[in-house]
């Protein structure tokens, strides 16, 4: 299945094969121009990955253990947007910004690595 992604307004095409999972590893995401341009264009029925906005990604590897906001919720500076395990220890994912979530990209007991995407706000 393909997907287009869009990440700090860039857009990348990832194709995921039936059973795999998408993790999408934002040092790892390096797109040029002509490869994007050159890449098959992704169905209509594709889902949407990211939402419109500034993309909050995880600051280490871990497991989700909740998520405390959903698509158009309202949010202000420092509010708790998840928890992320790791190393045993709970880590709070807190709102930089006021806005809107645009999209939630993870979910309870999601494996995430440094820069994973985990919401948008816009």
């Amino acid at each position: 299945m393909k997907y287009k992604v869009t990440l700090n307004q860039k857009v990348y095409e990832v194709e995921v094969e039936r059973g795999e999972a998408l993790l999408l590893n934002v040092s790892d995401a390096v797109a040029t121009p002509q490869a994007v341009q050159s890449a098959a264009p992704a169905p209509t029925a594709a889902p949407t990955i990211a939402g419109a906005g500034e993309v909050v990604a995880s600051p280490m590897p871990g497991v989700v253990l909740s998520v405390n906001v959903a698509v158009n919720d309202r949010v202000t500076k420092g509010q708790l947007l998840l928890v992320i395990e790791a190393m045993k220890m709970e880590n709070d994912i807190t709102a930089l910004r006021d806005g809107v979530i645009t999209s939630v990209l993870v979910s309870k007991g999601s494996a995430v690595e440094t820069g994973t995407p985990l919401v948008t706000i816009a």
